[in-house]
């Protein structure tokens, strides 16, 4: 069997790069809208926004939800289709779980990484809402690997 030569396509496709140099955040911003939508059970989508950064980076990743998106979170996972009157004055624990161990796959899930940004953000919209949502993340990518691990361990 003769094998046909490549088209230029077929070789501009093999040679192009794999993987776009800010991989993190593009999974990290796919997997939260997969995992929020299927969560919440409505459509979320997520764009990405530009945040300051911390003066001090913390030793893991700190997750930083508005009280939007804290409400919405504990209103569709009690059963609720309408959002509570008022806002919610603490994070749900679920919540931070849910979100830690969708960070701990995707930064697993990335090899190579060299630098962290200090922080990302997203502007999240949904039929009930709209809210923010960021992550403070560790200066070092050991401490980074190192968390992650634990996380997906302990899941």
């Amino acid at each position: 069997m003769k094998l046909l030569e490549l088209t230029p396509a077929e070789i501009d496709f093999l040679t192009a790069s794999p993987v776009a140099p800010n991989g993190l955040q593009t999974r990290l911003t796919q997997r939260l809208a997969a995992t929020l939508t299927a969560r919440l059970r409505m459509p979320v989508q997520l764009i990405e926004q530009v945040q300051a950064a911390p003066a001090d980076r913390p030793a893991t990743p700190q997750w930083l939800p508005d009280s939007g998106l804290a409400t919405l979170w504990l209103t569709r996972r009690l059963g609720g289709q309408q959002l509570m009157a008022g806002s919610t004055s603490f994070v749900p624990p679920t919540l931070t779980h849910t979100l830690d161990n969708v960070l701990a796959e995707c930064w697993l899930d990335v090899p190579g990484q060299t630098a962290l940004p200090p922080v990302l953000a997203w502007c999240l919209t949904c039929p009930l809402t709209r809210a923010t949502l960021a992550v403070q993340l560790p200066h070092h990518i050991t401490d980074m690997t190192r968390w992650a691990r634990g996380v997906i361990r302990h899941a």
